[in-house]
């Protein structure tokens, strides 16, 4: 029942409104025929403006996928022209770049806005999208310095200024992307990698790996400098070409420092470090060489005595 006096009170607004509107209209002196063609003009406008606008959604939405074919297929065509991933990886970004500011322009077109009322705003607010933009700009600039000195490139393992550290997985037009030895991808910008120092530790084919070894004041120095170059020839790891060296480093207050020195490919550096240092301990096991260690004495003074 409440319901249908709901009803029967919203038709009696909506006649009450008609009426009004049809009083305004006689006052105005506006005849029907004239509203009638305002009436069909603007619902040709609204007809218009849909399909201009259905128009330019379509064409950004497959110019958007086409986008995406050209970048592949144009990457695959630089990665088979034989050049650096980095330079390739960068150029693919800068022309999906400017792919895209392009279907942006033919997008404006389709909608019917004026290219010079466009430039005219861009150029109106040059000043705050440069701003917006320096951080961009000033990384895109480090990608294209970095390309052309090459400080590193794609699987390079490199650490930077600030501590940061990985291989080299990407240099693309903003960002550099490293993946660090326990598998955490690292994103860092292209202007902060160009001022910073650059360590790039498999650039050259080859490392010198240097083992500091504490032995006792009693032991034997020719003894001890023959058995860690006897264990550095037998790894497999040091390159009998290059220089393999054991030599007395410096007197500790209560040790003597060995040091081995020697060169190996800059791939096993790594496994290198970790089974020299196991095989120098089980080789002076082995010959009874002692590590010395820091002992406290404590010496107790009975002064009732």
């Amino acid at each position: 029942m409440n319901f249908w006096i709901m009803c029967s009170s919203q038709l009696e607004t909506g006649l009450e409104q008609l009426n009004q509107a049809g009083e305004v209209i006689q006052e105005t002196g506006v005849s029907a025929s004239t509203i009638s063609v305002w009436l069909e003009q603007l619902g040709n406008l609204a007809v218009a403006a849909a399909l201009t606008l259905l128009r330019a959604v379509i064409v950004a939405v497959i110019g958007w996928y086409l986008i995406k074919f050209l970048c592949r297929w144009i990457h695959k065509l630089l990665v088979k022209s034989n050049l650096d991933d980095g330079i390739s990886g960068f150029l693919s970004s800068v022309i999906k770049a400017i792919l895209t500011c392009l279907l942006v322009v033919i997008v404006i077109g389709i909608l019917g806005i004026p290219m010079s009322s466009v430039v005219a705003l861009v150029g109106s607010a040059g000043l705050a999208i440069g701003l917006a933009l320096q951080g961009c700009l000033t990384n895109f600039s480090g990608g294209v310095l970095i390309l052309i000195v090459k400080p590193f490139k794609v699987g390079d393992y490199i650490i930077d200024g600030s501590g940061n550290e990985g291989t080299v997985t990407a240099i693309d037009i903003i960002y550099t992307k490293l993946l660090t030895s326990d598998n955490r991808s690292v994103t860092i910008p292209n202007g902060t990698l160009a001022n910073s120092t650059i360590i790039n530790t498999t650039r050259e084919l080859f490392r010198r790996v240097d083992f500091n070894v504490s032995i006792s004041y009693d032991e034997d120095i020719d003894r001890v400098k023959s058995v860690l170059l006897e264990t550095a020839h037998t790894s497999g790891f040091a390159l009998e070409d290059k220089d393999c060296i054991a030599f007395v480093a410096s007197f500790d207050p209560s040790a003597v420092k060995i040091t081995l020195r020697f060169w190996v490919k800059s791939e096993d550096y790594w496994n290198t470090k970790w089974t020299m240092q196991e095989l120098i301990k089980k080789r002076f096991d082995e010959n009874k060489i002692s590590i010395p260690y820091d002992q406290l004495d404590i010496h107790v003074v009975d002064k009732s005595a």
